[in-house]
C-alpha cells in the first residue's frame, strides 16, 4: 500500500484530498498546526492518521509521497526534513493531476465568483443525470453533504483556483488541472497577497484557457469584460453565458418566487427550457446558466436537467439561512470581495424588498484587509440598511497597506448610509440582538469562523424574544 503524508492537512482542499487518496487505497496521514473542527472531525471519520503539529519524525522512511499545501513555506521542520531527505513531494493541484485526472474528461470551473456553487451544480446535474462523475470543490455541497465524491464515470468536475499551488511553484492552481471543458464566469481583481493587478491575473487566465485542446469547450460568462475577453485567446471551441441578447446561453424573465429563483433559457436565441433554482440572486442564475451549458455538452437533456436543479440543495455558507428567531432571518455567506458582497445584498434586496437588511462583515481574506479595496467596499456595503464592520482581521499588516474599518464607515455615513465599526463580535452580537426587529434580514459575510457569531447571534435574538 502506498504511504502518504499532507503537510498543512487542515484547510478544506488538503483536507478533501486527503480522503480522496484514502478511498484510492492510499496509507494516508497528515499534520497541521492547531487542529480544530469541523476539518479534525471529518479527516478522524474518513480514519486518516493526524499529528497536531509539525514535527520532522512525522517524515518517516516508508513515505512514496509527500504532498505540500500552499500555507506551508520554508522552515517548517516537517518541509525542511522532506528536503534533506529528498523525499517525493508535490503540490495539492499537481496530486489532484496526477492521480484523478489524467484518465478523466475534466471539467473545470474557475473565475473570480461563483466557482464554488457553479462547480457543485455541474456535479450534481451530471450525477442526477446518472453520468457518475467524480468531484473536488472548495465547498460543502448540500446534496454530497461533502466537498467530493468518488464516482464511477468518466468526468471528473473540479473547481480551478487561481491561487498559487505552493512555496515552490507560484503559478495558479488551475493550470495543472488539464481541461476539456473550462468554465470562466467572471475575472476581476483579486488575490492581491499573489497578483500585482488585474493584468497579472489574465495573464494566468489566459494561460488556462489556453490549455483546452481543440476539441475541448470553452464557456466564457457574456455579461463579464475579463471573462468575454478571453475568446480572443481560445484554440477551441467558445460560448457564453449570460443575461444579456448576445449570449449563446441566455437567461430571461427572471423572477423571484417562494422556491427561489424561475428563468427561461435560450439557445442561440432558441427556446432550451424552464428553470427552477432554489436560490437567489442573478448571479447564481448565470452560475446555473454555465451549468446548463457544461451539461449540454456531456449529453444531458434540459428536462433532466430541470429536474436536477429542482432537486439541487445548494451549498454551505453560500447565502445559507442558519435560521430565524424573533423574527429575524440570519444568513451566512462567503462573499470577501467587493463584488461578491454587493451581489449578496443585492439578492437579498430583491427577494425581500421590504426587509431591513443589515450587512455584518469582517475583513478577513488576504485581499480584504487591504486597503486597495475600501472605496470598492464602500460601493458595495452601501446597498445594506445597517452595516457592521468588525476588527480586519490580518491586524499585523503595515498601517498604509491595512484596510481601515473607520474609513470604509465614514465613507458611508458620507452616502448617507448607517454604519459602524464594532471590532469585537460580543458587541456586535449585542447590538443586532437589541436592535434588530421581525422582518429583519441580517447576513454575515467572512470566508472565516468569524468566531461562531451566527450561533452566538441566533441565540441572543432567541433570548432577546424571551
Amino acid at each position: 500500500m502506498r504511504r502518504v503524508h499532507l503537510i498543512g492537512v487542515c484547510g478544506t482542499a488538503m483536507a478533501t484530498l486527503a480522503a480522496m487518496l484514502k478511498r484510492r487505497g492510499w496509507d494516508v496521514s497528515g499534520s497541521d498546526a492547531n487542529m480544530y473542527p469541523p476539518m479534525s472531525d471529518f479527516l478522524s471519520a474518513e480514519a486518516i492518521r493526524l499529528f497536531d503539529g509539525y514535527a520532522a519524525e512525522h517524515i518517516t522512511s516508508d513515505l512514496d509521497l509527500v504532498v505540500i499545501g500552499n500555507a506551508i513555506s520554508r522552515g517548517n521542520p516537517e518541509l525542511e526534513e522532506v528536503l534533506d531527505r529528498k523525499i517525493r513531494y508535490c503540490s495539492l493541484p499537481e496530486a489532484v493531476r496526477e492521480t484523478f485526472l489524467w484518465g478523466a474528461r475534466s471539467i473545470v470551473v474557475a473565475g473570480t465568483h461563483g466557482k464554488t456553487t457553479t462547480t457543485s451544480m455541474v456535479a450534481w446535474l451530471l450525477t442526477h443525470g446518472g453520468l457518475d462523475p467524480s468531484t473536488l470543490i472548495g465547498g460543502i455541497a448540500a446534496n454530497f453533504d461533502a466537498g467530493f465524491r468518488m464516482g464511477g464515470g468518466r468526468d471528473f468536475v473540479i473547481e480551478g483556483d487561481e491561487y498559487d499551488s505552493a512555496f515552490f511553484d507560484k503559478t495558479a492552481k488551475f493550470l495543472k488541472y488539464l481541461p476539456d471543458i473550462a468554465i470562466v464566469n467572471n475575472v476581476e481583481f483579486d488575490h492581491a497577497d499573489i497578483y500585482a493587478d488585474l493584468e497579472a491575473i489574465l495573464l494566468a487566465f489566459r494561460r488556462f484557457v489556453n490549455l483546452v485542446p481543440r476539441r475541448g469547450l470553452l464557456l466564457l460568462g457574456a455579461d463579464n469584460a475579463g471573462a468575454a475577453g478571453l475568446r480572443a485567446f481560445a484554440r477551441c471551441e467558445v460560448e457564453t453565458f449570460g443575461l444579456g441578447a448576445d449570449a449563446d446561453w441566455q437567461a430571461t424573465d427572471l423572477a423571484v418566487e417562494a422556491q427561489g429563483t424561475r428563468f427561461k433559457v435560450y439557445r442561440r436565441g432558441e427556446p432550451f427550457g424552464e428553470f427552477v433554482i432554489g436560490l437567489l440572486g442573478a448571479h447564481n442564475v448565470r452560475n446555473a446558466l454555465a451549468a446548463i451549458a457544461a451539461g449540454a455538452r456531456v449529453g444531458l437533456d434540459a428536462h433532466t436537467m430541470a429536474e436536477g436543479f429542482r432537486r439541487f440543495r445548494g451549498v454551505k455558507r453560500r447565502l445559507e439561512l442558519r435560521g430565524t428567531a424573533h423574527g429575524v432571518k440570519v444568513y451566512d455567506d462567503f462573499a470577501h470581495h467587493p463584488t461578491a458582497i454587493a451581489e449578496t445584498i443585492g439578492a437579498l434586496r430583491l427577494a425581500q424588498p421590504s426587509s431591513r437588511i443589515w450587512a455584518v462583515f469582517e475583513p478577513r481574506s488576504a485581499t480584504s484587509c487591504l486597503s486597495v479595496f475600501e472605496k470598492d467596499f464602500v460601493e458595495a456595503l452601501a446597498g445594506a440598511d445597517e452595516t457592521i464592520v468588525a476588527r480586519v482581521f490580518r491586524s499585523s499588516l503595515p498601517e498604509d497597506r491595512r484596510l481601515s474599518a473607520d474609513r470604509v464607515v465614514a465613507g458611508l455615513t458620507a452616502r448617507g448610509r448607517r454604519a459602524r465599526h464594532i471590532p469585537d463580535v460580543t458587541d456586535i452580537v449585542g447590538a443586532v440582538a437589541r436592535e434588530a426587529r421581525s422582518g429583519d434580514v441580517v447576513v454575515i459575510m467572512s470566508n472565516g469562523g468569524f468566531d461562531g457569531i451566527h450561533q452566538k447571534l441566533m441565540d441572543a435574538l432567541r433570548a432577546s424574544a424571551g
